[in-house]
């Protein structure tokens, strides 16, 4: 052991310092524990393998997105919330449409059709299966070093707010319709001092150089940004305990689907073109951000 120890600690040349660890030695090793911002009580919190290492008392937190979901998963706890306690949920999906193939006793079907997909199988007119939108990002300050997940909640994502206060789906819309790439910009993610409950809005503030646009498209083709955005059974951090899971009833399937098609879809969408577009006040996002300085010249 100490031959390996002293091989560690000798001068090495620059070009195995700069390497890092490759997706190769990661995977054979595990991993070393997934990181996670996670955004419990309205604070931004570093999270190494479930346990907090840190946590940001600021309001507002700079990232780099690098990596997402393409379809907004779902996942369910039959148990209650017991602060603290860490549980796995008693089922999840990751494309939203069907239960994970790893669960054993899966809700339902399909997450259409699934008993806690109804309005009112929560607390009060909610639903006991919950959206979630998950990111890979970096630090903008660290863009080369360590990939987070971040977990995005139905409020995060869904909704409209203003053009310097917009949920997560609206802001990479808008990203989109202005002809710029999610992962060139900076993001300024922030908590919303309106809402009762942890709520995070978006902003962008600032283009990357060339090279850091190349190492934030690097990143998001690593493994640790593709684990990000998939979820599995260890995938937690003071998550609800599962106690006294109710045993599911016998349902019937004719009276479900009616149930979940009369539901009101969460979030309420509307019809109107006019919700489904961009912000109405039409700004230039370069306008926005002013004029941040890259390398290109």
């Amino acid at each position: 052991m100490s031959n390996e120890i002293s091989l560690f600690q000798q001068a090495v040349p620059d070009y195995i310092k700069e390497a890092g660890v490759d997706e190769l030695t990661r995977s054979l090793g595990g991993g070393g524990g997934s990181k996670r911002i996670s955004i419990r009580g309205a604070v931004f919190r570093m999270m190494v393998g479930g346990e907090e290492i840190a946590k940001n008392e600021s309001r507002s937190m700079n990232v780099v997105v690098v990596n997402g979901t393409k379809h907004v998963a779902r996942k369910f706890y039959a148990g209650k919330y017991v602060a603290g306690e860490s549980a796995p949920p008693d089922c999840w999906s990751n494309d939203g449409i069907t239960p994970d193939t790893s669960i054993e006793s899966p809700q339902g079907p399909n997450c259409d059709n699934c008993p806690q997909n109804i309005k009112g199988s929560g607390n009060g007119d909610s639903r006991a299966c919950r959206y979630e939108k998950r990111l890979a990002v970096v630090l903008a300050d660290d863009i080369k070093g360590s990939v987070y997940q971040l977990l995005l909640p139905s409020k995060s994502y869904f909704g409209k707010g203003d053009i310097d206060k917009m949920p997560f789906e609206q802001y990479a819309k808008y990203v989109a319709s202005q002809g710029y790439n999610i992962n060139m910009i900076v993001t300024e993610m922030k908590f919303d001092s309106d809402s009762d409950n942890p709520k995070l809005t978006f902003k962008p503030i600032g283009f990357l150089s060339k090279e850091q646009w190349e190492v934030a498209k690097q990143q998001g083709a690593t493994l640790d940004a593709k684990q990000a955005v998939v979820m599995t059974a260890s995938q937690t951090d003071a998550k609800p305990k599962a106690i006294a899971a109710p045993v599911a009833s016998t349902v019937n399937k004719a009276e479900v689907k009616a149930e979940a098609e009369a539901a009101v879809p969460e979030p309420t969408k509307k019809v109107s073109k006019k919700a489904a577009e961009a912000p109405t006040e039409k700004k230039d996002l370069a306008e926005i951000m002013g004029n941040w300085a890259t390398d290109d010249e």
